[in-house]
């Protein structure tokens, strides 16, 4: 199993509350102000597309990747830390 960023592991050790989207690992400045521009400002935002999507990570990865230009390792990235955070808040 990869090892997982700092980031993530902050992500995930707490509620989601109102973070910004580029809270989410995998999800840096360029990629948070593409996907702010199309709607998604807030990490819950993009969990409510996770859980649109049934929690399937293959088809997140790719809306990820369509919607914000994010390649595999940072669309991945995504959508492990919320597949974590809904293990431990949902």
């Amino acid at each position: 199993m990869s090892t997982t960023s700092q980031k993530h592991r902050d992500f995930v050790a707490e509620p989601m509350g109102d973070k910004p989207v580029t809270a989410l690992s995998g999800i840096g400045e360029v990629l948070g102000n593409k996907l702010v521009e199309k709607g998604f400002d807030k990490a819950f935002v993009v969990l409510g597309q996770y859980l649109l999507l049934r929690k399937d990570g293959e088809l997140f990865t790719e809306w990820l990747k369509d919607t914000s230009g994010a390649n595999t390792r940072n669309a991945t990235s995504c959508a492990q830390c919320l597949r974590e955070w809904c293990d431990s808040f949902l």
